[in-house]
């Protein structure tokens, strides 16, 4: 029976969203006759952490569906065992990578990636603890239906099953590595406020994303097509496409990945940085390995924590270092983009030591770049006031932290790329028991 991962990563109270995503396990063990592991990993407080053990144990057994619900801890049992089993260099570097103290949109799936590994899962289906599902006449649109179609079929078996194709032909033998959709509804809800404050500033703030070098027309539908998802449209029928997905179509909420993809290569473990967990998507991309773009979107929305002052704070912070990373990790597109399919070796599988190499070089751009970033955003934020100019102001105190920060986590991404095949092999050999499950 095929066996894969739908995880849900979560640091906060989302009780709802955890049966929805139950519900769309039971789609997909019903549908597919898969064997769906839900995956919890939590790092909740404990208050939360008790709802949501709530919530699970009053969830419907459903054939075909196991659940797992990870707190931190047994996380990290799980991560030091299998990172002293690989026999990898530097054990307690590696477990500060996979599990940090700080926010990492890159490590929790990495943590996803292994504990797939572990339950002999064929892939990993992620959403997010503040996303919902769209309706079609009473009933929930779930991704994972398109997910289960494709991943990991040939491109050419699946070319019969989509709405359209647009895969050049000379990939059509290899499997689908990618299946996702995008978002609908609200944009991120910060920088919607600047885009409402004032256009010119937002402009110029969302333009320290774009890469160099874009001529100004495209630059320009960059700049408004970013953090926008899918629109506001609602679901009234099904599209889909075989393609290479570009990364700007589809959102870390509403993602599948074939272990081909996450077994060779994780994803930067950067702390407080928005964005970075969507590298794996530009490498398949790059690689041309096929996907498939859909329009089962997830519903957008945020918590009251995201709209308080505090959370407020923790965003701009994360947004920042998404704006100072943005130049090395365009290095590293850059790369990957002129090795297209070299990025594979004879067996199709991704040459993770190419990748590596690029990563390090990435990390020899002349920092100076980013104190300009810095300017920009220091400059722009003190026009718009209020909040902002106190965000200016925390940023600007910890301008030389951050601008080494960036160049740091890309070192270490280097370091757990050099580690990763040991670990996923021996997460592989680690297996799970049924401690294991909640």
């Amino acid at each position: 029976m095929r066996r894969v991962c739908l995880t849900l990563p979560t640091h906060r109270a989302c009780p709802e969203t955890i049966r929805a995503v139950a519900a769309e396990a039971a789609h997909g063990a019903r549908h597919f006759r898969a064997e769906v592991h839900l995956l919890i990993l939590d790092s909740s407080d404990a208050p939360v952490l008790a709802e949501h053990r709530r919530t699970v144990a009053a969830l419907p057994p459903v054939p075909g569906v196991v659940v797992h619900h990870l707190d931190e801890a047994a996380q990290r049992t799980f991560l030091s065992e299998v990172i002293s089993r690989s026999g990898a260099a530097e054990p307690e570097r590696l477990l500060g990578l996979m599990l940090p103290s700080r926010v990492s949109y890159g490590a929790c799936t990495n943590r996803a990636f292994l504990f797939a590994e572990a339950l002999g899962c064929a892939s990993v289906h992620r959403r997010d603890s503040d996303s919902r599902y769209q309706h079609l006449d009473g009933e929930p649109v779930f991704p994972l239906h398109h997910e289960l179609t494709a991943l990991g079929r040939p491109a050419a078996e699946v070319a019969g099953l989509v709405t359209r194709s647009r895969l050049d032909p000379a990939c059509a033998h290899r499997p689908v590595a990618l299946v996702g959709g995008s978002f609908v509804g609200e944009m991120s809800v910060d920088v919607a406020e600047i885009r409402r404050l004032d256009p010119l500033v937002y402009e110029d703030v969302i333009g320290l994303s774009v890469p160099e070098g874009y001529p100004e027309i495209w630059r320009a539908n960059l700049i408004a097509e970013a953090f926008r998802g899918a629109g506001t449209a609602g679901f009234t029928g099904d599209l889909t496409t075989l393609t290479t997905v570009s990364p700007t179509r589809v959102d870390m909420c509403n993602i599948a990945l074939a272990r081909e993809v996450y077994g060779r290569v994780p994803l930067p473990p950067a702390t407080d940085t928005i964005g970075s967990d969507y590298f794996l998507l530009h490498l398949v991309h790059d690689a041309r390995l096929p996907g498939v773009l859909h329009n089962r979107h997830i519903v957008n929305f945020h918590t009251g924590e995201r709209r308080s002052d505090r959370g407020f704070l923790a965003y701009q912070l994360r947004f920042a270092k998404f704006l100072l990373s943005t130049p090395l990790l365009h290095s590293v597109y850059a790369g990957t983009s002129a090795a297209g399919a070299s990025l594979l070796d004879t067996g199709g599988a991704l040459r993770a030591s190419v990748v590596a190499g690029l990563v390090r070089e990435s990390t020899q751009l002349d920092p100076v770049e980013n104190g300009e970033r810095l300017d920009v955003v220091d400059r722009s934020y003190r026009k718009l006031g209020g909040r902002y100019a106190e965000a200016a102001d925390f940023l600007a105190a910890h301008r030389e932290r951050l601008v080494d920060e960036v160049r740091e986590d890309m070192a270490e991404f280097a370091v757990l790329i050099d580690a990763w095949a040991a670990v996923v092999r021996a997460s592989a050999d680690h297996g799970m028991s049924s401690k294991d499950v909640a």
